[in-house]
């Protein structure tokens, strides 16, 4: 799989981890975020990854900043891109099967690293399980 992740200053050991994770499993990784824990603005990263996703260069988008919500934010701008922000692999879980999330964001701040790794694997390895909830991801997009 081809996995595009991007983070702010928040996350450069929680992505360093997750490349680790998903370089391991044989994953392609595009990498767009910082190495640096000095302030920078989270959406010079989300923007990367969204576009990666919504131009079938990437699979799937792992997105991480402090509390998750704007890195989300960002990337949901993007018509063709349902990030879902999760704080736990249940939670993962259900934004695959339910929602067909194609990013996840992760809040660094309130996960732990190992809670992260899981979370990306859970998300990766859960279907969309569509049904009647295809209809409803139907709807999402302002197209």
């Amino acid at each position: 799989m081809k996995i595009s992740i991007g983070n702010d200053h928040a996350g450069p050991d929680y992505k360093k981890a997750i490349v680790q994770f998903l370089e391991e499993k044989g994953h392609t990784v595009y990498n767009h975020g910082t190495d640096s824990f000095d302030s920078v603005d989270y959406p010079d990263f989300g923007h990367p990854v969204a576009y990666d996703v919504e131009s079938k260069k990437a699979d799937l988008g792992i997105v991480i900043c402090g509390s998750g919500n704007g890195i989300a934010m960002t990337a949901n701008k993007h018509q063709d891109i349902r990030c879902a922000l999760c704080w736990t692999k249940e939670i993962a879980a259900l934004a695959r099967q339910h929602n067909d999330a194609n990013i996840i964001s992760i809040p660094a701040r309130y996960t732990s690293i190992q809670q992260a790794v899981e979370m990306v694997d859970t998300f990766l390895n859960t279907p969309f399980e569509g049904g009647r909830h295809a209809n409803r991801v139907k709807k999402i997009a302002c197209k």
